[in-house]
């Protein structure tokens, strides 16, 4: 059995191989400009549900890698810091919620996936985009619809009003269109239609900031655990991953768009099956991110958290948060502003 170290060692191997063989070509479809800054900042967030580090590094996929290529891949965290006020679930909608606002549970008060009391005093990423600036376009692809109406919570006053601008969701609640299985097919197919949905939207509109939520991974991971299942399942998504990549490129091409790629995972599973997560072990903690940002600093290679994500965003986007709401986050940016 490989060790966690060899499985990174691998991974990035691969990575730099890979950069030799993408990196002129990527930078060939750069439009004009580009390094001078002037370009549209856009950015697509992709959560891949419940895929621990290990995982991830031991799979063969090609369009994640091929993101690293151009940015970066590296271990990251959450769950806060064990033993603080801080220390949060190694839940899914905790692990949305932190990098949706910055901070962990003990702050957004997001404790489990029933969501019943967000505080919405920390502002998620579309409120500081909107009040950044209430022209950026947002966009929502989602196989979960709590990731809109509770955790975003779109169109709640407190948390904001109406934020987004289009959203794609609610498709596990249509059982005419997608039966539910024990095997989750139909979550398979929800995040099939959410795919080619976030494919079409962004190659036809180009939000300024859209997120992409995948969680057929997590699901496969319950049933199955570690498993040919769980590999054959991340395989998929990395495929639905490339198309986005590739509507990325292509406007990139043609288009003076800087768009920013940040791909991650919500927590990692237990040890002893992967069937499970939620505790504090290691493995449940441990996550990755994988972007294509030209513009990271030292704290990406220094086990960045999920809270992490958020400030970064804002970096490439160039937005200027509030200062209260900027003096709550817990994350610091592993992307340099501009």
């Amino acid at each position: 059995m490989r060790s966690n170290f060899d499985a990174v060692g691998l991974k990035l191997t691969f990575v730099l191989l890979l950069t030799a063989c993408l990196i002129k070509p990527v930078l060939a479809m750069q439009p004009a400009g580009l390094a001078m800054g002037d370009a549209m900042r856009k950015v697509v967030f992709i959560i891949v549900d419940g895929i621990p580090a290990d995982v991830l590094e031991r799979t063969h996929t090609p369009n994640i890698d091929a993101i690293s290529a151009v940015g970066g891949y590296t271990r990251a965290f959450v769950g806060g810091k064990v033993g603080s006020a801080s220390e949060s679930p190694t839940v899914s909608a905790v692990g949305y919620q932190s990098l949706l606002t910055g901070t962990w549970a003990n702050k957004h008060n997001v404790w489990d996936n029933q969501v019943s009391s967000p505080d919405y005093r920390y502002w998620d990423i579309f409120r500081i985009a909107k009040a950044h600036n209430p022209d950026l376009q947002t966009a929502l692809f989602s196989t979960w619809e709590y990731n809109r109406t509770r955790l975003i919570g779109d169109t709640l006053p407190a948390a904001g009003g109406r934020k987004l601008d289009y959203y794609i969701d609610g498709m596990e609640n249509d059982q005419g269109r997608f039966p539910h299985d024990p095997g989750s097919n139909y979550i398979r197919d929800i995040d099939e239609h959410v795919a080619a949905a976030a494919v079409a939207h962004l190659r036809g509109n180009g939000p300024d900031l859209s997120w992409v939520y995948f969680q057929y991974t997590d699901d496969i991971g319950h049933i199955f655990g570690d498993s040919t299942e769980q590999t054959d399942a991340l395989q998929l998504t990395d495929a639905w991953i490339g198309e986005i990549v590739q509507v990325v490129r292509r406007r990139q091409a043609a288009l003076k768009e800087d768009w920013l790629i940040i791909v991650t995972t919500d927590h990692g599973r237990n040890q002893e099956t992967g069937k499970d997560h939620g505790g504090q072990s290691q493995r449940e903690r441990t996550t990755w991110i994988a972007t294509n940002s030209a513009n990271l600093n030292d704290h990406f290679l220094g086990s960045p958290g999920i809270i992490d994500i958020l400030p970064s965003i804002v970096n490439h986007m160039g937005i200027r948060m509030p200062e209260v709401i900027q003096s709550q986050l817990d994350g610091q940016a592993f992307i340099d502003r501009f």
